[in-house]
């Protein structure tokens, strides 16, 4: 290429010339469209790094091309998300698009205000982690803008798709995890139920616990303490529920965030774990594996979650109008904190 070749600005025409193909080749190239032949796909990306081509943002934003997915996210403290983002961009990695993301800090009220700016501006489409919309608002989201929602059970929509950990089936393999390592006195500590937006995932979980205590005749021992999962909630809840009249064998957590509170307070109680206390969480975040936690924790695979909510979306960008639900399914991952229960612990 010539000098003055390389000052020249180069367009979806050049590239087309450069790489011997017509403009409509090109074009369905960028948008990652389907029937793109790997043969065409290499012929034009190696013209674009060749040319050093790059398509303008606000033309491709014009022509309702954005390149860009907004990804909503409650908080970014925890690893779960982290591991959602992870999801997305191993989804996106091949194609065009690229993420922006916002961060609600657990509120209802930041969460609208950052899906109105997020549909507000040039996105393709939106990614939601956003327990506390109701299904209305994401309803008037989906109508303006392509949108797949993580963590929030709605099998009936039909405007946006969904992607769930199936919270059941998770509940019910902590209970069974328990029962199996000699535990019967099982209290779950789940979430506080005042926030409407939270029943749907709570009251699954809640489901699938008090289902399998029944199943293992286990009725007369279910016991489920909320907290709004803050730290200072949880470690509340958890004091009232070791320092009661019949402190649990056992403490299922709605998260391994609040699992961490309960791992404390314990201590701070002179409880060890698991002599005196089995301990489980749910999310299976990197915290689990440190020596002092050995926290046992449900994984609900965040990054298959973001990678599938992610290539749902793009379907959705691409044209499919049908919903799709995908439901995960969980597996439990067994540590130190709920090793079996041994036989002299009976009589202490």
């Amino acid at each position: 290429m010539t000098i003055s070749q390389k000052n020249a600005r180069i367009t979806i025409r050049t590239v087309a010339a450069d790489a011997g193909v017509s403009v409509a080749a090109v074009s369905k190239v960028l948008r990652n469209a389907y029937g793109v032949s790997e043969d065409l796909r290499s012929r034009v990306e190696a013209s674009i790094a060749r040319l050093g081509y790059r398509p303008r943002a606000a033309a491709r934003a014009m022509r309702g091309q954005a390149d860009t997915i907004g990804v909503l996210l409650p908080d970014i403290r925890n690893p779960f998300f982290s591991d959602i983002m992870d999801g997305v961009h191993a989804a996106l990695e091949r194609t065009r698009y690229q993420s922006l993301v916002g961060i609600s800090q657990s509120a209802w009220s930041i969460e609208l205000a950052l899906v109105d700016a997020m549909t507000d501006r040039p996105m393709d489409g939106l990614i939601l982690v956003a327990p506390r919309m109701s299904a209305a608002d994401v309803t008037v989201t989906a109508l303006r803008t392509p949108t797949v929602l993580i963590g929030h059970h709605e099998p009936d929509a039909t405007l946006f798709d969904t992607v769930n950990d199936d919270d059941e089936l998770g509940a019910r393999l902590v209970v069974g995890h328990l029962v199996a390592a000699g535990y019967t006195d099982i209290a779950f500590l789940s979430l506080a139920m005042e926030d409407p937006m939270n029943l749907v995932v709570t009251s699954r979980r809640e489901i699938g616990y008090r289902a399998a205590m029944v199943e293992h005749g286990l009725s007369a021992h279910i016991d489920i303490v909320r907290a709004s999962g803050s730290p200072r909630a949880s470690q509340a809840a958890a004091r009232r529920l070791l320092q009661g009249r019949q402190r649990p064998q056992a403490i299922f957590c709605w998260t391994d965030f609040i699992a961490l509170e309960v791992l404390s307070v314990a201590r701070e109680l002179g409880l060890c774990v698991p002599r005196d206390l089995a301990v489980v969480g749910y999310d299976n975040t990197s915290y689990c594996d440190l020596l002092q936690n050995d926290l046992t924790s449900v994984d609900q695979s965040g990054q298959v979650l973001g990678l599938q909510a992610a290539r749902l979306l793009i379907e959705r960008i691409k044209g499919r109008t049908t919903a799709e639900h995908f439901l995960a399914t969980p597996r439990l991952v067994a540590r130190g904190s709920s090793r079996p229960r041994s036989p002299e612990r009976e009589t202490l």
